[in-house]
């Protein structure tokens, strides 16, 4: 494979350029695909103009948008999403509003819905409950434009009082969603599959790509320990690539990995295909 079959994370990757200078550099590194997180922290709403600046920039980069994050709340200061917040459900649902509009000019098609830590005097269940309204709205209102939620567990540890940390975590919220919504509302909703955090977490990637291959919507690459690029940790990237073939997975795939240094691919000249 070459760079042109792969998709760039820029929320995580060319950190050390201003946000709205990523699409360029991606293609400039030979990559005609992108990825985002929410691309504005903290706001649920951020002004037509802030709107309309990140998707110019993904369109005089001459890149496709093919994964945004739904909004997560503040996640540089250490939140992972709001959906399962009773409190939050409102501003949510309208950061769906921008996302839609998003998707409506630039095409992306999936999107990952972080599900939010553990609220104190809150009970899990009801956290449930309203997690799962939620994402059921959510998948109603992608699903009109040929949309994807995807949803991912986390690595333990690293991201506060996350509830989802393995494929079964993952799996049962989708089946949760599938259960209370409809046939435009449970449908779309699928498993990101990221090596870093599945592997974090103790999971086997074999094991998890050959039980759950027809639910894997998105992959996502990254090495652990360290999360940096392929071949700085433990992964046999390889061989997950043979798995990935082996299980019919015939989606993207996607560098979200955090260089140690500036952003630089020479790694990938030996990176197996």
């Amino acid at each position: 494979m070459s760079k042109s079959d792969y998709v760039v994370n820029c929320s995580i990757l060319f950190g050390e350029l201003p946000l709205l200078e990523r699409p360029a550099a991606a293609k400039a590194a030979g990559f005609d695909e992108v990825e985002f997180w929410w691309p504005w922290p903290g706001v649920a709403v951020p002004s037509d103009a802030e709107v309309d600046a990140f998707c110019q920039a993904l369109e005089d980069a001459g890149v496709q948008l093919t994964g945004l994050n739904f909004y997560a709340g503040d996640m540089p200061a250490g939140e992972r999403g709001v959906l399962s917040d009773p409190a939050r459900s409102l501003e949510f649902r309208d950061s769906v509003g921008v996302l839609l509009r998003i998707a409506e000019r630039t095409g992306v098609k999936a999107f990952n819905a972080l599900y939010g830590q553990r609220l104190d005097g809150i009970s899990a269940a009801e956290q449930d409950r309203v997690a799962t309204q939620n994402l059921v709205y959510a998948a109603r209102q992608v699903g009109g434009l040929g949309g994807t939620v995807l949803i991912e567990p986390l690595a333990r540890g690293l991201n506060g009082a996350y509830p989802l940390e393995t494929a079964a975590d993952a799996i049962a919220v989708i089946e949760r969603v599938r259960a209370e919504g409809d046939g435009d509302s449970g449908a779309n909703v699928k498993f990101l599959f990221d090596s870093f955090h599945l592997a974090s977490n103790g999971e086997d990637l074999a094991k998890v790509a050959h039980a759950h291959a027809a639910e894997i919507g998105h992959v996502q690459l990254a090495d652990a320990p360290g999360r940096d690029h392929p071949g700085t940790g433990d992964i046999d990237f390889a061989a997950l690539f043979g798995v990935l073939d082996t299980v019919g997975y015939a989606g993207r795939i996607a560098l979200e990995y955090k260089p140690a240094g500036a952003t630089d691919f020479t790694w990938m000249e030996n990176f197996p295909t």
